[in-house]
């Protein structure tokens, strides 16, 4: 009897060759197919005659049944097994050990430099000559790898290479000493330049990125403590333009972001422990260059894709956006503390004068992009930061009560010029203006006023009505809801200011009037029953003011045929009943109390008679079947 293991090995073996044979046979039909002939497109070729029976049956080679191999024990490819079993080990071996076998020759040759530096083996020309040749050497070395195809550990080791000779030549001339700084700026300026040949020459991005964040922690690093202000901002400037060149030849916007970013840490850092009044005109000057560096970067960096119909970035997108606007609140930040301190009306004007800087960006974005959404979106961009800057200098330059009207001048200049252009966005800016105002008017500002009527409080509170006369008009124009809503919500805000302003007149006039009659230190007989008197009359003017401006709302109203303007003066109404039953009818005299009550009835009565006899014919305005709106 067979050895059951024997049989096993002998199965198994015979399902191998069956498989084998199974996948030539297959091949063999494959390229039988192939190299048969294809007819061309709308013809059928002729069936050829059949050959004889002999000719045939000789022809055909008679091939032995080979049985279909059982699917029950399935048999994987050894190939691929091999494969996935290599493919860890492989990337461990080669990828890893090497990238651990550089490092630590790094790091080993980086102790023995110090301990050699601490001994004074190496002298400080040596010391930078090694770092000089050393970076050479490496960026050389990692072309090797690039080359067989290891792309990002040869542009890791070009990083360490690029950092290692800015290392050096910052060391030569701020620790060492070894020659001036226009030496070693010159020889920034050329690792700089090697450094964006070869990112463009290469096209690699991660390139260019180790190369600036080596560059910009290159100072912190070897920070003496000393101020060096025009070494450090012509070295951050050098890094800056070729952060320019780099994006107007490649879309990596990117860099933008990491050298913006690098730039305003490195200024925050100098100024926080350096600046005084004395460095206001250089600190302005490289404040403005970098202003001018990254203002000008959104108009001329490349897209992220040449095509057309490429599919875009959503992140990438937006970084013009970001940079233009980060841009321009750093900058006005920067000389808006420097100037403040020696000049507030250069405060003002350099508002304005940014304000027009944006003003002549937003018109050369629509020359630089073809990109119909970039050149919307960046345009109105710009031209909302030049809005910004104009609404910010009026506080800046004016004071009091000039705010609040320069914010209404503003709003109803850009209203007029939104009505020119057919703008929306400036009609937002111009809401945004008027809101401001508004909340001024009635928060902040404290006016002082001794004439009744014909003060400066009166003349701002005219100026913004006429703004919101001004949206109401608009928008009655318009047919569309967003237009009709906002010249409603404008005529609400028109009676409101009208009765605050005319409700603070009155108080500001009894408080005149109790101010002269109890003076302090010297006492008055009547002046209690005085007291009292001025009491009850301005309970009195507040209600019959309240009456008469709601009497005049229904008056307009009527004559207008507005239910909106109806119901307005109907709520005024409605509060000054409450008012004269819950609080006239106890704090006015016997006089003034039917003074008020009649005034009010009467009021009422012919409101209500008015309503019932249509004298005004308010149900024509209906269509026939549906009720009266008013």
């Amino acid at each position: 009897m067979a050895d059951p293991e024997d049989l096993g090995r002998g199965l198994t073996e015979l399902r191998e060759m069956v498989r084998e044979l199974t996948a030539r046979i297959y091949r063999l039909e494959q390229a039988l197919r192939l190299q048969q002939p294809v007819a061309s497109a709308g013809t059928l070729p002729s069936a050829p005659p059949p050959p004889p029976v002999e000719t045939q049956a000789a022809a055909e080679p008679r091939l032995p049944r080979i049985p279909t191999p059982s699917p029950l024990l399935p048999i994987p490819p050894r190939k691929a097994m091999a494969k996935d079993e290599m493919g860890l080990e492989s990337r461990i071996g080669s990828h890893w050990l090497n990238r651990i076998g550089i490092s630590a020759v790094l790091i080993g040759v980086a102790y023995f430099l110090k301990f050699a530096f601490d001994n004074n083996w190496i002298g400080p020309a040596g010391r930078v000559a090694i770092g000089l040749i050393a970076g050479i050497a490496v960026v050389i070395w990692s072309e090797r790898f690039r080359n067989r195809g290891y792309n990002i550990f040869s542009y890791s080791l070009k990083a360490v290479g690029i950092g290692a000779m800015y290392l050096s030549l910052w060391a030569a001339f701020q620790v060492y000493n070894l020659f001036p700084g226009s030496v070693a700026f010159v020889a920034m300026l050329i690792v700089t330049a090697a450094t964006a040949t070869m990112a463009l020459t290469q096209d690699a991005e991660i390139l260019a990125a180790f190369a600036l964040t080596g560059g910009f922690v290159t100072p912190v690093l070897l920070s003496t403590g000393q101020n060096r202000e025009v070494q450090l901002f012509a070295y951050v400037g050098l890094l800056d333009l070729a952060t320019l060149v780099l994006v107007i030849y490649k879309p990596w916007r990117r860099l933008l972001v990491m050298s913006f970013t690098g730039t305003l840490l490195l200024y925050l850092g100098w100024y926080s422990s350096f600046y005084s009044r004395i460095y206001l005109d250089l600190t302005a000057t490289f404040a403005t260059f970098f202003f001018a560096v990254f203002a000008v970067a959104p108009l001329v960096g490349r897209r992220e894709s040449a095509a057309p119909d490429a599919p875009r970035s959503p992140v990438l997108s937006l970084i013009p956006h970001v940079i233009a606007f980060a841009n321009a609140v750093v900058y006005f930040l920067q000389l808006y503390v420097m100037l403040q301190e020696v000049d507030k009306v250069a405060s003002a004007w350099f508002a304005l004068a940014l304000a027009g800087v944006y003003i002549f960006l937003s018109r050369q974005v629509r020359a630089r992009y073809s990109d119909p959404q970039v050149v919307e979106t960046l345009h109105f961009l710009h031209l909302a930061l030049a809005l910004g800057f104009i609404t910010i200098a009026i506080p800046i330059r004016l004071d009091g009560h000039w705010i609040t009207m320069g914010w209404f001048v503003e709003a109803g200049i850009l209203l007029w010029v939104a009505d020119r252009i057919k703008s929306d966005f400036l009609n937002l800016f111009a809401i945004g203006a008027l809101v401001l105002g508004v909340a001024r008017l009635l928060l902040i500002d404290d006016f002082y006023v001794t004439d009744l009527m014909f003060n400066w409080r009166i003349t701002t509170h005219i100026v913004a009505i006429a703004v919101l006369a001004m949206i109401a008009w608009y928008g009655s124009q318009r047919e569309d809801e967003t237009g009709q809503q906002a010249s409603r919500l404008a005529i609400i805000s028109i009676n409101v200011l009208a009765l605050e302003a005319l409700s603070r007149e009155v108080i500001d006039y009894f408080s005149r009037q109790f101010s002269a009659v109890s003076v302090p230190g010297r006492w008055n007989p009547g002046e209690t029953d005085r007291l009292r008197d001025l009491e009850i009359a301005r309970h009195f003017t507040f209600s019959a003011l309240w009456m008469g401006y709601g009497a005049m709302l229904m008056i307009i109203g009527f004559w207008r045929r507005s239910s909106f303007v109806r119901w307005q003066a109907l709520v005024l109404i409605a509060a000054t009943i409450f008012k004269v039953f819950t609080s006239d009818v106890w704090q006015l005299d016997r006089g003034y109390r039917v003074i008020s009550f009649i005034v009010l009835g009467v009021l009422l009565l012919a409101i209500s008679f008015g309503y019932q006899r249509d004298w005004l014919k308010l149900s024509a305005d209906q269509p026939e079947g549906e009720p009266p709106k008013s």
